[in-house]
């Protein structure tokens, strides 16, 4: 039976790639983090993202369904667990704390890298460069080392540079009906 319902994973790329890069910004010192990133994290980030992902469940695709809306949950997990203290909802996590929720994070896109080696070349980079992010700001959150952060920021601009490749890549080869962009 032929599937003709529209490709969904430019639109969670999309949300995963510009909000990890804005993110990794503020992790590499360039900027603060502030609202411009958690209003990303809940919108673009996380609502686009499970959108995604249950569109992606229509079409039959595992890996689309859980990998957007389990990165789409993250973002609004990572927002609340920022805004919750704020509000009197809560303590502020701890540097360990932090550090676990990134390792079981990092564990999980690991796993979800593993998948990727069926898929295209440009998906393997985002998720094992995904993988190597969440270790590094895990073993900075153990560490206390604000030079593991920073370095850590420069590798999520490329994780999401690379997610915003893919979203574009695949939107303008759909639209010329051929490979325009490389996705290997």
């Amino acid at each position: 039976m032929e599937n003709n319902t529209v490709n969904p994973a430019p639109l969670g790329l999309i949300g995963f790639g510009m909000t990890t890069v804005l993110l990794n910004i503020h992790n590499a010192g360039i900027t603060s983090l502030d609202t411009t990133v958690m209003g990303m994290g809940i919108f673009v980030g996380g609502l686009a993202q499970v959108i995604a992902g249950i569109l992606e469940a229509k079409k039959g695709n595992s890996f689309g369904l859980t990998a957007f809306t389990s990165y789409g949950f993250f973002w609004m997990s990572l927002v609340a667990i920022w805004v919750m203290p704020k509000l009197g909802l809560g303590e502020a996590p701890s540097k360990t704390s932090m550090a676990y929720y990134l390792l079981f994070w990092g564990i999980y896109t690991l796993g979800m890298s593993i998948a990727t080696l069926k898929k295209n070349i440009i998906s393997r980079v985002v998720f094992f460069s995904l993988a190597t992010l969440f270790f590094l700001l895990a073993i900075a959150d153990f560490t206390q080392n604000n030079n593991i952060t920073v370095f850590a920021g420069y590798v999520g601009i490329f994780t999401g540079l690379a997610a915003i490749y893919d979203a574009i890549g695949q939107i303008i080869n759909e639209s010329f009906g051929r490979e325009v962009l490389p996705l290997g």
